[in-house]
């Protein structure tokens, strides 16, 4: 635990959420950045520094999948130059907002690149055939995996150095400087796992949002409450029973509630499959990040928080 604290503390201070603070550039100098989501906006405040002005639409704990945008949203992104979206069809309100606000500058798609999964990480091959609309969508949370977020990181690099073109230089020093803590957050993910036996890698989340993460780090995913990529699905009677048997027949020890969703589902659930429920301080960031100015309130600091949790529960 005190050497995930002292990681955490070690990058409370890449991002934040919110509308920047003033840095040493007067305001009027920096270039207007809307970023759609807490993680995405994080990207771009450490690859912009204080060369950028970022608004953040989706605030911390605010579930993406049902954002209705407000009129303060229409107004920030017909005043910007820049607007960085997440991509994969997380943001499906955003195409009309930005009609609305007349905004005409650089969309930039911070997944252009990324390898998606397409369906929900609980369709196996077997079930493709079964799985309706759900198989045809592709998986959002690609930030999960570090490697996509690098990615995504030097698509926002790319970006801001077109739209400034005089301070390029900065942008792309601040990228690979960022770049390297992604990759020591990958390394000590690794080997956080690494100390945990496979037949304990067993995953069970609010709803299905960490397929990257699994797969990247060789997990089981057992299930989800919510058994969708989003948040709109209901778990039926026939599904609830299902997952309490796979619960109790892989013996997964823990069902892991996550920061922007209600536990009470999860905790039903689990009272069922007789395993503890993971939540409060320990809930994972699945959608979000944390508050503005907490270690996890940043990217860095938000997933090293959820390994940090996942290989604790699972290891006891």
């Amino acid at each position: 635990m005190a050497g995930a604290a002292v990681l955490l503390a070690s990058v409370a201070a890449c991002g934040g959420g919110g509308a920047d603070a003033a840095g040493s550039n007067d305001a009027a100098t920096k270039l207007a950045v809307v970023a759609t989501t807490p993680e995405v906006a994080d990207f771009v405040r450490n690859v912009g520094g204080n060369d950028v002005a970022v608004t953040q639409i989706i605030k911390p704990n605010v579930d993406p999948h049902d954002y209705e945008p407000t009129p303060a949203d229409i107004k920030a992104i017909g005043e910007a130059k820049v607007v960085v979206k997440n991509g994969v069809g997380l943001e499906s309100w955003l195409d009309q907002t930005i009609e609305s606000a007349g905004f005409n500058g650089a969309v930039v798609d911070s997944s252009q690149g990324v390898t998606l999964h397409e369906g929900g990480h609980e369709h196996g091959a077997e079930e493709e055939a079964h799985a309706g609309e759900e198989a045809d969508e592709h998986d959002p949370h690609i930030w999960h995996d570090p490697r996509n977020a690098k990615i995504m990181v030097a698509n926002i690099e790319k970006a801001l150095a077109s739209a400034d073109s005089g301070k390029a230089a900065t942008f792309t020093k601040n990228a690979a400087d960022y770049t390297a803590k992604i990759d020591k957050l990958d390394s000590d993910n690794e080997a956080a796992f690494a100390k945990l036996p496979a037949g304990d890698r067993k995953l069970v989340t609010n709803h299905d949002a960490f397929g990257y993460y699994v797969d990247r780090y060789q997990l089981e995913f057992v299930g989800s409450v919510i058994p969708s990529l989003d948040t709109s699905a209901e778990l039926s009677a026939k599904q609830l029973s299902d997952l309490v048997a796979k619960i109790k027949a892989t013996g997964t020890k823990a069902i892991f509630t996550e920061s922007s969703l209600p536990p009470k589902s999860a905790e039903a659930i689990a009272q069922q499959a007789g395993v503890k429920v993971i939540g409060g301080e320990d809930a994972l960031f699945g959608d979000s990040l944390g508050a503005p100015g907490t270690p996890e309130g940043t990217y860095l600091g938000a997933e090293a928080h959820n390994t940090e949790v996942i290989v604790n529960a699972l290891a006891g």
